[in-house]
């Protein structure tokens, strides 16, 4: 597996272990529809999150959050849209990101909430 999946997988473990010790609750990792895939997707009481994970090595060229695309936002919505529809639900959603920085081996995650709407 190539070095980048290494760091993505590792960022996604450590999200989770996150997130749960928040008291979220995993329905679905790796979720694919069509083109999208979400990482992470939580609920936490009434609420389903749509959480996408983004892991880099340096944050010298910006945050991690800073590197998804308004195309990657609306592939998130639609796939999210969907599992609404397959699982038959009626809930809130939410679109938050797990930023993931690491040096040498001291990762720092910041949690964005709400981090962006959905839209047409």
């Amino acid at each position: 597996m190539a070095e980048h999946n290494l760091l993505g997988a590792e960022a996604e473990r450590k999200a989770l272990a996150y997130l749960s010790e928040k008291g979220y609750q995993l329905l679905k990792k790796n979720y694919r529809f069509q083109k999208a895939e979400v990482d992470l997707i939580m609920q936490q009481d009434t609420t389903l999150i749509c959480v996408e994970v983004k892991a880099r090595t340096t944050d010298f060229f910006g945050a991690p959050e800073q590197f998804i695309s308004s195309k990657k936002i609306k592939l998130l919505v639609r796939a999210m849209d969907h599992y609404l529809t397959e699982n038959t639900l009626d809930m809130e959603v939410r679109f938050d990101v797990i930023a993931c920085t690491v040096k040498g081996n001291k990762w720092t995650l910041n949690h964005i909430k709400n981090a962006f709407y959905s839209f047409g």
